[in-house]
């Protein structure tokens, strides 16, 4: 039972972390702008060659038109495919996306193993003594889990064990490499890991049906002790991850739409010099410091 209390508690922590961390950054103070252009959300033309709308003529008497379609496409082109790294770092790229595909399918694969819970708790079983079910859904959600589990455990392992090797061997790397994003490579590849130990007695998922079918019937859930180890690393690295810089997830839309993106015009009565006057007035509740920062040496009394 405590097991399965668990395994809410992580689910809840992770959301409830995120949208912590979200409304967190909604609420810090207005950033630097840098207006970096092109800017996607300028609409036909300007969007494409760089351009602004404040080369229209009298601009200011115009209405503003603003691409969110432009916006949210190159915002998905980022998050999705790392479009950024892959254009300035082609060879870190490889290893760094396969890290991140492999936990987008291992979220496509926790959404069909809920697919393949729900289905069997509606009566269509998704395996039988034979083997798949006869059903199209159920062969569907089978061989679709199948192909997503196994994939995104795979580059999961293999992207975080490059990336720490990568950052452990080359001197570039070395010099700005935190102790933390050792730690969390590690972490990554120690919960999949875990998983693949599970999913070698298991290749057909079953195991991970039966654990959701307990948490939507608020089931304990049974578990031997390879399943417990990769249970416990997981919920605990959901735990974690929210409150690290893994977190950044929740915080490239904010990059992108309130920094990088945000050429809003500072209009007399607007509600950006509102926005502006109520940054400029903002006073930090902390100093701020760093190693090659110190105060000038006390000069030497006269005497």
């Amino acid at each position: 039972m405590l097991l399965t209390v668990f395994i809410y508690v992580s689910i809840l922590a992770f959301i409830g972390l995120s949208l912590y961390k979200a409304r967190q950054y909604a609420k810090m103070p207005m950033h630097g702008r840098w207006e970096l252009y092109p800017v996607p959300k300028e609409p036909g033309e300007k969007g494409h060659y760089g351009g602004s709308y404040y080369e229209d003529l009298e601009w200011w008497n115009k209405p503003r038109k603003v691409s969110h379609a432009g916006e949210i496409i190159d915002m998905l082109k980022e998050m999705l495919f790392i479009k950024n790294l892959f254009i300035n770092q082609r060879r870190q790229w490889w290893f760094s996306y396969a890290l991140h595909l492999g936990i987008y399918l291992l979220g496509l694969w926790a959404i069909l193993l809920v697919a393949g819970a729900a289905t069997e708790l509606s009566g269509v079983p998704i395996t039988t003594a034979d083997g798949i079910s006869s059903n199209p859904w159920a062969g569907f959600v089978y061989y679709a889990t199948l192909i997503s589990g196994g994939a995104g455990a795979i580059l999961l392992a293999f992207g975080s064990i490059c990336l720490f090797f990568k950052r452990s061997l080359n001197n570039t790397f070395v010099k700005y490499t935190t102790p933390q994003e050792y730690f969390n490579l590690f972490f990554l590849f120690a919960v999949v890991a875990s998983g693949m130990v599970v999913w070698s007695g298991d290749p057909g998922f079953n195991y991970g049906r039966e654990i959701i079918k307990s948490l939507l019937t608020f089931s304990p859930v049974q578990a031997d002790f390879a399943l417990t180890i990769h249970i416990l690393l997981l919920g605990a690295v959901m735990i974690y991850i929210p409150q690290t810089k893994m977190s950044h997830y929740v915080g490239k839309y904010f990059a992108f739409h309130k920094i990088l993106w945000d050429n809003e015009p500072n209009l007399r009565n607007s509600e950006m010099e509102n926005t502006i006057k109520k940054a400029l007035s903002y006073k930090p509740k902390a100093s701020w410091s760093a190693p090659h920062i110190s105060p000038a040496p006390p000069s030497p009394e006269k005497k």
